[in-house]
């Protein structure tokens, strides 16, 4: 059968998934003040209450972030900008930018993590530091950043070793703050390295929470590149198995088969430290949304 020849298969219909309910019940998402700008009215889009982190890419204005965050907050959801250590310039420049979210969008939540840059523009190299230095001592939420397949920014030989101890080091500093604290991570495509990563680091004693980060319905493609961008592990063997099926290249990959295993095992043993879904809407914020609204049976705030 070749290419020209080959239909593109309908896609099937949607429906709650039973399993996946309870697990989706919680889920958070990402937009950037650029997507953000697209979306006329998010309560059509979201459950009322559901968490919305603002990713902030370097050289974006933080009056776009803080624009963004209130107009979030306004319209009734709980905001966690990020606050990537290595592109703030200073002391001065983090205590600015807190003063505004607080002042502005009244935030209360936030994501510390090192950042996707590899020289660091001023002052901070990574979440630790800006845990350290007492900044966020009223925010009554903290997540940091986890990577249930290792990260080669971090440790370029590809253990696990640095990873692991600045997650100890996150564990110990949660034991000094009135503050929330979980881990959020980097989006994977295959249930069982990720259950095997979060009992082991149980096991190490982080018992933070876990948010898994989960990539919204995208065209394959689009996966693929962000995943290699990324520094998606092992779990990319997923992408590229479909990419050689043809009937299966053609569609839209959603994320169903990979968070319907984790609900399942979160089934079988409740104190599984992975309680909530990060949506990471890789194909859209809209098409996200409706697949998780669409599995869990909820409704979005508007409706």
């Amino acid at each position: 059968m070749s290419l020209l020849s080959f239909k593109r298969p309908a896609p099937a219909a949607r429906v709650a998934h039973p399993g996946m309910q309870d697990f989706l019940s919680d889920f958070s998402i990402e937009v950037m003040p650029r997507t953000a700008e697209k979306v006329e009215d998010f309560r059509a889009l979201l459950p009322a209450g559901t968490r919305v982190y603002i990713a902030h890419i370097d050289g974006t204005p933080i009056d776009d972030m803080v624009a963004t965050a209130r107009r979030l907050n306004d319209a009734g959801f709980p905001v966690m900008p990020h606050f990537p250590a290595r592109i703030i310039k200073d002391r001065a420049t983090l205590d600015d930018w807190i003063a505004r979210y607080r002042g502005e969008a009244d935030v209360r939540q936030a994501l510390l993590l090192a950042g996707g840059v590899t020289e660091p523009k001023g002052d901070f190299i990574d979440s630790m530091q800006l845990l350290e230095s007492g900044a966020f001592g009223d925010f009554e939420r903290l997540h940091v950043a986890g990577h249930p397949e290792g990260n080669r920014d971090i440790d370029a030989d590809g253990s696990f070793k640095n990873v692991e101890q600045a997650l100890l080091w996150k564990q110990k500093f949660s034991q000094t703050t009135d503050a929330k604290m979980a881990i959020a991570t980097q989006f994977c495509f295959e249930a069982a390295p990720v259950i095997a990563w979060a009992n082991a680091i149980k096991e190490a004693g982080v018992d933070l929470p876990v948010h898994i980060g989960v990539a919204g319905p995208a065209k394959l493609q689009t996966l693929i590149k962000f995943a290699i961008a990324c520094g998606v592990g092992p779990s990319l063997r997923v992408l590229q198995k479909r990419a050689l099926d043809v009937t299966k290249l053609l569609l839209p990959y959603e994320p169903t088969e990979f968070v319907a295993d984790l609900a399942a095992h979160k089934q079988a043993d409740p104190e599984f430290n992975i309680e909530s879904v990060h949506l990471f809407p890789l194909g859209g914020i809209t098409t996200s949304a409706q697949w998780a609204l669409d599995m869990s049976g909820r409704r979005a705030a508007a409706n």
